[in-house]
């Protein structure tokens, strides 16, 4: 079977090959080459001076830990545009915070004047934002958001990257974004289990004067032992193999060429959504580049279309997230699909449409 969802993405033969080396301490000198090793090209592909963490866990984790790490008895605003960005705001009040939704309607991007209203309201300490929401398929405009909050310099932005990260540019220090955090199985192409962040300088000195950090999740104890090229626990060695092996194939590609890839694959997939008389559920200009929510406008048997692409072609995609199951389906075109794998995609599915 191979995986054209949403996450996790199909993985390498060669990245499998890098997960499967052997064991070594993760306290020995090996580890220390291995990690530090990866700073470099991290920081080039994140866009940031700042140090590259990697935490042996979902982004989920870091996303958590950011709200602990940065917010104390202030408040914490939940840009909200889908079910993996509403749900920030239930993990935010779960760890006890003051937090306040600014929710838009399913489908729709979070717009930088929207968050402008809710921070001229004052009291605010922090904003999470998700850039690229999977379950409708929105990319929100990062850029304007990152604008806006420069109009607010007390308040930290968290920016959720795990679908968009490495699929078009996203510049953490010029953009003045506090907390840049991905996963392992999205964009990057990797089996799940790893979150990668960075923070400012600016997010370091709050989360120090923050209580209740926690500890698995405590950016200082990142910071600590990052410069010593280790972990604050254990961590998945296999994933910092498989992690090395995709940097090297990364900027064996080149980034910007990655870029394009992207936007390439992502237009075929939306030439097919207008030549079959679908729509998209998410508006003009505010697309995802690495997947594609398309709205059932044909009111098509979806879970008959999943099921024939499974048995027929051994493609696998996504009927719809929770609400909007049957009612959209999800075509993915992030990590290492080319134009040849879309275009075999879009093959199978104008096959199983015939039938």
């Amino acid at each position: 079977m191979k995986l054209f969802i949403p996450g996790p993405v199909q993985v390498s033969e060669k990245t499998f090959a890098a997960f499967c080396k052997p064991m070594m301490g993760h306290r020995s000198g090996d580890f220390k080459k291995l990690y530090g090793g990866m700073q470099p090209l991290l920081q080039e592909l994140f866009q940031t001076k700042q140090p590259v963490f990697l935490s042996t866990s979902s982004a989920w984790g870091v996303m958590e830990g950011a709200v602990r790490n940065l917010v104390g008895s202030g408040k914490v605003l939940n840009c909200m545009c889908g079910a993996f960005s509403d749900k920030w705001l239930d993990v935010s009040k779960r760890c006890g915070k003051d937090a306040v939704a600014l929710q838009v309607e399913w489908g729709q991007p979070v717009r930088g004047e929207q968050v402008r209203a809710h921070l001229e309201k004052g009291g605010f300490e922090a904003v999470t934002l998700i850039h690229n929401e999977t379950s409708t398929g929105v990319m929100s405009p990062l850029a304007e958001i990152a604008e806006v909050l420069r109009d607010f310099p007390e308040v930290r932005l968290v920016v959720d990257s795990v679908s968009s990260f490495s699929v078009v540019p996203i510049p953490m220090d010029e953009l003045g974004i506090d907390v840049l955090l991905t996963g392992s199985q999205k964009a990057l192409a990797m089996p799940p289990g790893l979150a990668l962040f960075a923070a400012s300088q600016r997010a370091m000195e709050r989360a120090a004067a923050v209580q209740g950090r926690g500890y698995y999740f405590d950016f200082i104890e990142f910071q600590k032992n990052q410069a010593e090229d280790m972990t604050p626990s254990t961590p998945s060695i296999s994933h910092f193999y498989a992690l090395a092996s995709k940097l090297e194939d990364i900027f064996a590609e080149g980034v910007a060429a990655r870029h394009a890839r992207h936007a390439k694959t992502n237009a075929m997939v939306h030439d097919w959504v207008r030549r079959h008389g679908f729509d998209f559920f998410a508006p003009e200009g505010y697309r995802s580049k690495s997947l594609t929510c398309v709205a059932n406008t044909r009111d098509i048997d979806v879970a008959a279309l999943l099921s024939n692409l499974k048995s027929r072609h051994g493609f696998i995609i996504d009927g719809g997230y929770g609400k909007l199951k049957g009612k959209t389906f999800r075509l993915s075109n992030m990590g290492d699909e080319t134009e040849a794998d879309i275009a075999e995609l879009l093959a199978a599915l104008d096959d199983c449409l015939k039938a």
